[in-house]
């Protein structure tokens, strides 16, 4: 909100700021109780026939009647970020994808389009990183014809939040009868400083996902597909800590190093282990690995609900960098966890 006089509020937008992060204010009530009001931020993805559009960081469209329109102004495109290492949106969002490498791979324009039997929604869905070359109606029929020729419905994998993101698209697709079906967030943190939590005692590294890594992974029932995205990636270590004998591992969990980048996934638990420290143990001993391959940086992945994981991670040092989201064509079935 802006005051540019006492007791008076001014509209400081307009449609030429479509695309833009705004802040703006709009009556909601009006009567004997006097008025309220209610902020919102976000990015600015249409303003048509007297409605604006405005997409907020989770990925969320709030519809506002310009009649209701009391203040708005144009805001910094994010805040900064309260630890972390630098790193834009592009880079993060192509370090991830190649983490998670897909059996099947094709570009449309500067989308990827990614296959890999249904294996997860980020295997299985397009990341835009640029113009698809196309009119968007016409890329995304493409889309949905090159996942039916696959037997697998078509989903569009997007993001909200800081400079860089496809966020206006996620505007697009809901216009166009999409079904945003997951969020999450990436978050990075140092490296360094994960490695010092813990000694890593009692925990085997190995290049590769075996059976009894399997037995704890909460995927059952893997596939050879399922085995070639896991394996897949710049140099991938997989973490055990063993269970009693004849029993599933106590804790896993998996590392992709890139570059400065190690990228954290799958860090399990076995239910009645936890709150053991298992999972720092995990992470530390992948870390110290990664560090002692040239990494500097660390990135994971996290659903909003999974709450324990947040607050472990946020011990760790890391934060958000930005939430992405799985939008789903108006038909076809699910593809599984994200």
């Amino acid at each position: 909100m802006e005051i540019s006089a006492p007791g008076r509020l001014e509209v400081r937008i307009a449609p030429a700021d479509v695309g833009k992060r705004v802040s703006v204010r709009r009556l909601t009530q009006t009567g004997k109780a006097g008025e309220k009001f209610t902020d919102t931020v976000g990015v600015l993805t249409s303003w048509d026939n007297g409605v604006l559009m405005i997409t907020q960081r989770d990925g969320r469209t709030v519809r506002i009647e310009e009649s209701v329109l009391v203040a708005g102004k144009v805001v910094p495109a994010v805040p900064a970020r309260r630890r972390g290492p630098a790193a834009g949106y592009a880079e993060l969002a192509e370090v991830a994808a190649r983490a998670w490498r897909p059996v099947e791979s094709e570009w449309l324009g500067r989308w990827r389009l990614r296959s890999a039997g249904g294996f997860t929604r980020r295997a299985n869905s397009v990341l835009p990183l640029g113009d698809p070359g196309l009119p968007l109606d016409a890329a995304l029929l493409a889309v949905r014809r090159w996942y039916d020729e696959r037997g697998l419905p078509a989903y569009v994998q997007t993001a909200s939040g800081p400079d860089g993101v496809p966020e206006p698209l996620c505007a697009e697709l809901a216009e166009r009868g999409w079904t945003r079906e997951v969020t999450a967030e990436l978050w990075t943190g140092g490296l360094a400083p994960v490695a010092d939590r813990a000694e890593g005692a009692g925990v085997v590294l190995s290049r590769e996902a075996d059976e009894a890594w399997l037995a704890r992974y909460q995927r059952k029932g893997v596939s050879d597909v399922a085995l070639r995205v896991l394996n897949g990636g710049a140099s991938v270590w997989f973490a055990t800590v063993p269970g009693a004998a004849g029993e599933a591992p106590a804790a896993i969990g998996r590392c992709v190093v890139d570059g400065r980048w190690a990228g954290f996934a799958a860090v399990e638990v076995d239910p009645v282990r936890r709150r053991q420290g298992l999972a720092t143990e995990v992470m530390a001993a992948l870390a110290r690995r990664a560090l002692d391959e040239g990494a500097s940086a660390a990135w994971l992945q996290v659903e909003e609900s999974n709450t324990g994981a947040r607050t472990l991670y946020d011990r760790l040092g890391f934060a958000p960098h930005h939430a992405y989201h799985h939008y789903r064509a108006p038909d076809g079935s699910g593809a599984g966890r994200p």
